[in-house]
Formats: structure tokens, C-alpha cells, sequence
């Protein structure tokens, strides 16, 4: 009998939605996890201020939307950007906690909601006396004990489902908001003879919070060519609504209809709460007939120069011997 290899995978559900924050709990359809209050969504997040060395409570709470109990493991987990696209996302439960999501604690870390009703939990966040002061998000999470299967395959797949809800810690102190814009590239895209397509380029640079607060960056795309000449100028979308600190994240943005035949330089520009940062690279932008024309030019005149020089040294050998 053939034993299939078995695989445990944490669905997507714990990377929450990238966008600014919304009036609602996080939720699946099934279950919801949400901050304790009177009505349902009317505080959709932990907003929690604290000194080092001091500790907050508050109350979780996880709502069962189905016709079934479901049983949960509670438990707190550090906030991240995603690589993908800078999104928010949260720790697994094995992975290594240590902000917000090594200090959480809840009172019970395993539930059953009955159906169609909700469980309410407390936790204790304790920040640690040397914690670093700034934002420390994080968020609890319920993980859901039941594992769906996967894809049919040689590898048996097995999925586990969780929702989130974040949680926006920050330890009172200095606060030191810093942005960088790292390692811009320019990668071009253009025919082999000019004018029978349009050619493109593809920007990546990486973006990168170098300060202890959550920013929210914006970044302009500006591109100038010979003489001063503007060819591109515009705010981008793809910029992460929340950028968390000490995360970088490589970004890439597609230039339809870069130039084919100019020379000048590419500049991202970020700015977030009074901070303005800049980052450049120089491009040449040649048809490639024309490329390859100057290249081998040139290789030809260092052929024939070389040339030059060696039918030169016989004469100047024979010259030298000749006055000895």
C-alpha cells in the first residue's frame, strides 16, 4: 500500500486584506474574530497604547456563523508585509513570535463556539521592560482545528483555515518615522528595429521603512530624458496603504512606451508623515541595430588600432638597434 505524503498548509485567510483599515470584523464567512464590544464591528481593531515593562488587557471574541460547533486555537501572532505585494499578514503558530505576537496571551487557547452564537475570551498583552518604543503590530488569531483537503495529487494536501483580528500596538517613547527607496533598476523592453512596436520597461525598487512606526507611503514615478525633457510622471498604485516598521518590500512598475532612442534618469520619490526620500538610476536608451552598428564599429577600431601598433614596433626595434 502506497502511503501518500502529507502536507499541512495555513490557508491565505491569515493574509489579511493589504488596504487601509475598514469599519469591520475580520471574518470569512463562517467565523469572525473581532475586539469585544456591545455590537459587532463597531471596533473592528486593537488600538492599544502602553508603557514598557506594563500590561494591557482586553477581550477577544469569535462568533461561530455556521450550524455547527467549531473548536479554535487561540493564539498571537506578529504582523508582517507580504513579499507578494506588501500586503498585512500574520505569523503561523509554529513560526517565531517576537513583538506583539510573543506578548499576547490569551486566558483560554482553545474554544468551541457553539453554532450560531459567539465565545468571548480575555488576553493579556505584557510588553516587555527593554521593549523598543514605536508601533508593534500583531494580531489573535483563531485557528481552526478542522484540516480540509487539498488538491488530488501525488501529495495528499491538507488546508487549515484562520481569520484574524489585528492588532495596532504602540509602545509609548520616541517615535522616529524613517523611509528609504533602495536598489532601483530598469529593465527594457524594445524592438529589434525601431519603430515596429512599442517598447516598455520595468521599474523595480525596494521600499523600505527603516523607522519604529507604521507609514503609509505614496510614490511618484518620474522620468526625464535629454535636455531636462519629462517623459513620465505619475502617482503609483501599487504602494502598500500600510508599511510596517523595519519592513522592506521590492516593488516593480511597467513603463508602456519608454523611450527608444534617449538618455536620461528614472526617480521614485516616497513620502509619508514629513518624510521625503529619493532614488535614481540612469538609463540609455538605443535601437538595437543602432547598437550593435556602434559595437561593432567599435570593436573594429580596436582591431585596426592594435594592427597600427604592432607593423609600428618592428620600425622602432630596428631604429633603437641601429643607434647602439
Amino acid at each position: 500500500m502506497r502511503v501518500k505524503p502529507y502536507v499541512l498548509l495555513l490557508s491565505a485567510l491569515l493574509v489579511l486584506l493589504g488596504l487601509a483599515p475598514v469599519a469591520r470584523a475580520a471574518e470569512n464567512g463562517e467565523w469572525a474574530v473581532y475586539p469585544a464590544a456591545a455590537k459587532l464591528g463597531s471596533r473592528p481593531y486593537f488600538f492599544l497604547t502602553a508603557d514598557p515593562g506594563s500590561t494591557v488587557t482586553d477581550r477577544v471574541t469569535v462568533a461561530n456563523k455556521t450550524a455547527a460547533p467549531l473548536t479554535f486555537r487561540l493564539y498571537g501572532a506578529d504582523a508582517y508585509n507580504t513579499d507578494r505585494d506588501g500586503g498585512f499578514a500574520v505569523r503561523a503558530q509554529r513560526e517565531k513570535q517576537t513583538g506583539a505576537g510573543a506578548w499576547i496571551k490569551p486566558a483560554r487557547t482553545r474554544i468551541t463556539v457553539p453554532p450560531g452564537s459567539a465565545v468571548t475570551v480575555p488576553y493579556t498583552l505584557t510588553v516587555p521592560a527593554d521593549a523598543d518604543p514605536g508601533d508593534h503590530p500583531g494580531a489573535l488569531v483563531a485557528l481552526d482545528e478542522r484540516i480540509s483537503p487539498g488538491a488530488k495529487g501525488s501529495v495528499a494536501v491538507g488546508v487549515q483555515r484562520a481569520v484574524a483580528a489585528r492588532v495596532y500596538l504602540r509602545v509609548n517613547g520616541p517615535t522616529v518615522p524613517a523611509l528609504a527607496v533602495e536598489d532601483v533598476t530598469l529593465d527594457q523592453d524594445r524592438p529589434l528595429v525601431p519603430g515596429t512596436r512599442r517598447s516598455s520597461a520595468v521599474v523595480s525598487y525596494t521600499l523600505f521603512n527603516r523607522g519604529n512606526v507604521t507609514l503609509s507611503p505614496k510614490v511618484v514615478l518620474k522620468a526625464e530624458g535629454l535636455f531636462g525633457r519629462t517623459l513620465l510622471d505619475r502617482d503609483l498604485a501599487k504602494v502598500p496603504a500600510e508599511l510596517l516598521p523595519r519592513q522592506k518590500i521590492r516593488l516593480t512598475e511597467r513603463w508602456t512606451g519608454s523611450p527608444q532612442l534617449d538618455w536620461g534618469d528614472v526617480t521614485l520619490t516616497a513620502t509619508a508623515k514629513d518624510v521625503k526620500e529619493t532614488g535614481t538610476v540612469s538609463f540609455l536608451a538605443l535601437p538595437w541595430l543602432a547598437a550593435g552598428t556602434l559595437l561593432v564599429g567599435g570593436a573594429a577600431g580596436v582591431f585596426a588600432l592594435r594592427v597600427r601598433r604592432l607593423r609600428a614596433a618592428p620600425a622602432d626595434a630596428g631604429t633603437d638597434a641601429s643607434t647602439h
